[in-house]
């Protein structure tokens, strides 16, 4: 074989695998930042959604200590949250979102608290109706930053 043929050949063999590597990193690297965009954007979602459930809950929840359940309309918001959240989360957070809902309507069925016991609640928050549904939700949200 002709040395002037062999070196036209290395050359264009090394264009070639040089140009498909940078190529193939380029797509990778596309590829990697688009799925880190994208869990972005989930985790980003979900505590926007997770913050308004909150929200809600806490405003039912301080309304309960001092109110019987009236009208049922007054939940429409908690629940339309809370199936929402089961469009997109664990099971883990739709039970713990459930949990809260329940107890937030077993203040509502209880009777009043007086101010002495709505004092005792204050000073000992072991009793929060969100504090599953926290956690859980943390725990959501750590193993999806884990896929960022």
């Amino acid at each position: 074989m002709d040395p002037a043929v062999i070196s036209a050949l290395s050359a264009v063999l090394g264009s070639v695998v040089g140009g498909s590597a940078s190529i193939t990193t380029a797509w990778f690297t596309q590829s990697t930042q688009g799925r880190r965009e994208s869990v972005r954007a989930e985790i980003q979602k979900r505590e926007t959604l997770y913050a308004d459930f909150i929200a809600e809950c806490s405003r039912l929840a301080i309304d309960a200590l001092s109110h019987t359940l009236e009208k049922a309309e007054i939940l429409v918001k908690i629940y339309a949250l809370h199936n929402r959240i089961r469009l997109v989360s664990s099971d883990g957070v739709i039970d713990a979102a459930t949990h809260a809902i329940r107890r937030i309507l077993e203040l509502y069925f209880a009777p009043d608290v007086t101010k002495e016991e709505l004092h005792e609640i204050a000073s000992n928050l072991k009793d929060d109706p969100l504090r599953i549904f926290s956690e859980a939700c943390r725990v959501e949200l750590a193993k999806l930053q884990y896929l960022a």
